[in-house]
């Protein structure tokens, strides 16, 4: 999104093209039932459009217009607009059983995670979904949130680099559980993200892969 329209498929292609390990990508449902990709509740943000999501059809959703002329896509457009594989956030409860559906019937599992803030999404994904990795994200936290994690079987956890603390990566590992950090942006956040010897880092600049390399 540092580069491109949001949640797009030329956000996606662009992200690709730029060689990063994996896209993420964010799921709400249209008020008849559509995978819709939106980060917000609200299509006001990031469209010509304003209102809930789940107020309108996926028809009233096409007709929107998601920056420099890009519609906002269905998930299973994105699956086929790139190979690369997907981080899919649940942003809406009701969303896990319609993306379970979805992942089942095309074979998904190696290569789309599922993660959410909501412990009932991934706990619920998890049952519905044989085998498929879970994350759930925290923007802030408790001392409980690597016991959270392992009650819903997540199997690695986003938490906002602003507020990780080492301890809290090294008690995660211990337990087997992995960790990402978001929103990497900057040199001094990737310097951070390499010194708690993270397992990856979410950023809206595709860029800051490659230089990261020779100044992080």
């Amino acid at each position: 999104m540092g580069v491109e329209p949001e949640n797009t498929l030329r956000s996606f292609v662009r992200a690709e093209r730029s060689g990063m390990d994996a896209i993420e990508l964010d799921l709400h449902l249209s008020k008849d039932g559509a995978l819709v990709v939106m980060h917000d509740t609200d299509v006001d943000r990031t469209t010509d459009g304003s209102g809930p999501i789940a107020e309108k059809t996926l028809a009233e959703v096409r007709e929107l217009d998601a920056g420099g002329g890009e519609r906002v896509p269905v998930f299973e457009e994105v699956l086929d607009a790139v190979a690369s594989p997907l981080q899919a956030e649940i942003k809406d409860v009701a969303a896990a059983r319609a993306l379970a559906d979805v992942m089942l019937r095309r074979d998904l599992v190696d290569r789309v995670t599922v993660s959410s803030f909501h412990d009932d999404a991934v706990a619920e994904i998890a049952a519905l979904v044989p085998g498929v990795r879970t994350v759930l994200i925290a923007s802030r936290w408790g001392a409980d949130i690597v016991d959270r994690a392992r009650a819903v079987r997540a199997d690695t956890l986003a938490l906002n680099i602003r507020r990780l603390t080492l301890e809290t990566v090294e008690q995660a590992h211990g337990e087997g559980i992995g960790v990402i950090g978001w929103v990497v942006n900057t040199q001094e956040q990737l310097r951070l993200a390499r010194a708690f010897e993270l397992d990856g880092a979410t950023t809206d600049f595709p860029e800051i892969r490659r230089t990261g390399r020779f100044t992080a």
